[in-house]
């Protein structure tokens, strides 16, 4: 099988010829720039800056050496401004905390603190206040409301369309134009599965939601405040939902026209609705705000492409897994086996046929970093029995790769997952 047809196969529960491998095809299952240098270096390949392709979570691109030196089948079709707001492009050199030497794109524009803590500024305008910040030895940007210094919410006085028209609005002719072209360049001058990263379709995203992206973002901005208008004001909530699904759906229509039947697979989603312990939220309160405007999303993309969708959650989701097949999720990304009630058997003996699961092939949280080889050895060989029988999994770590992750623990997962020696 090509890569794309073992890709192909996998979505549709077909067992492929081997395990198909992502890294780096979308925001969730890339490798933070550091741990990607190190593995490089462990690996002999070419000594070089690194680009930076999502600056919030500092993700390496994954260049052509190292994917086919792994025999990576997927490949993720980026737009071409990224989650700060400015183009991947006039790249100029940038050093990490730890030294990793990278390139960032041209509008990277940060100030630094006495502490050493690094402040964004969202597409690269000084005129607005920062939109994220990292501290000193931190490996990610975490997003915090630009009008965090005068914090002042009138309830009375709520614009939910108004305050959100910033954060979502239909794609430019130049940006589709763009996804036709790299659509074409990707689906005919490589064997690679493709993933088109369109973006836009993560409803409450906390990530999102203080708009680190936005100059001047208003409303309802502070994730705490955010989750507590599920219950005072869900009419908001909805409100500023409907406004972006429907803005969703053009682009949707867009993305259609510009990459046809190129891609195989959909980025919509990478709302959290899980934490170690539990939901984030009642399963009311997702089927009344969350699920039925996913539905509308999920049921345009299976009625007018044959493309399959990928939603990323993190967390205790076990209970949310009906809701999720009756609104039409296809990539379940990923299995957090870690959290409470994420049972791998469990899920794959009674959800195996209903998700391509995408994702779970290891602890990022303890075994990948902390552990022995052996130990990674062993946990990638269990998961992979259970997740790969009969098809439907994509091998990919939970979540992304973190910073300072031992490449030899790196090696010793692909080495496991791929059957092949890498040294």
């Amino acid at each position: 099988m090509t890569s794309r047809e073992r890709l192909i196969a996998t979505l549709n529960h077909q067992t492929p010829d081997r395990l198909p491998l992502d890294l780096g095809a979308t925001g969730q299952t890339g490798i933070n720039a550091s741990s990607l240098y190190q593995l490089r270096r462990a690996l002999h390949l070419e000594d070089h800056r690194l680009k930076i392709i999502e600056p919030a979570q500092l993700l390496g691109q994954v260049e052509q050496d190292l994917l086919d030196l792994l025999g990576v089948d997927v490949v993720g079709l980026y737009n071409t401004s990224n989650f700060f707001g400015y183009q991947n492009d006039h790249w100029k050199e940038w050093q990490m905390d730890d030294g990793t030497p990278v390139w960032m794109g041209g509008g990277f524009t940060y100030d630094t603190d006495e502490s050493g803590k690094i402040y964004v500024y969202p597409q690269g305008d000084r005129t607005a206040e920062y939109s994220a910040v990292i501290p000193k030895g931190g490996s990610f940007f975490d997003s915090v409301p630009q009008d965090h210094f005068d914090w002042d919410l009138d309830e009375e006085d709520l614009t939910p369309v108004e305050d959100f028209k910033e954060d979502f609005s239909v794609v430019s002719d130049q940006e589709a134009r763009y996804w036709e072209k790299k659509s074409i360049e990707l689906y005919e001058n490589t064997d690679y599965g493709i993933v088109g990263m369109i973006g836009g379709g993560g409803l409450g995203d906390a990530a999102v939601v203080p708009g680190p992206a936005v100059k001047h973002p208003r409303g309802i901005r502070r994730v705490d405040d955010w989750l507590m208008a599920h219950s005072m004001y869900p009419d908001y909530i909805k409100a500023v939902f409907r406004y972006q699904t429907d803005i969703m759906l053009k682009n949707l229509e867009i993305y259609r026209q510009a990459v046809g039947e190129r891609i195989q697979v959909v980025w919509i989603s990478g709302t959290d609705f899980g934490n170690q312990l539990s939901g984030m939220m009642s399963l009311s309160t997702f089927r009344e705000l969350y699920k039925p405007f996913y539905k509308e999303i999920n049921d345009w993309v299976h009625t007018h492409t044959g493309w399959k969708t990928f939603y990323h959650t993190c967390g205790a989701v076990y209970d949310f897994l009906d809701d999720f097949a009756e609104m039409g999720l296809d990539c379940l990304n990923p299995l957090q086996l870690s959290a409470r009630g994420m049972d791998a058997k469990k899920i794959k003996e009674k959800y195996g046929d209903k998700f391509t699961f995408w994702g779970g092939g290891v602890d990022t949280q303890n075994t990948l970093p902390f552990g022995t080889p052996e130990e990674v050895r062993r946990q990638v060989r269990e998961r992979i029995d259970i997740l790969g029988k009969n098809g439907g999994f994509v091998f990919n770590t939970i979540h992304n790769i973190v910073a300072n992750v031992p490449p030899e623990n790196l090696i010793a997962m692909y080495e496991e997952a791929t059957g092949r020696s890498l040294r």
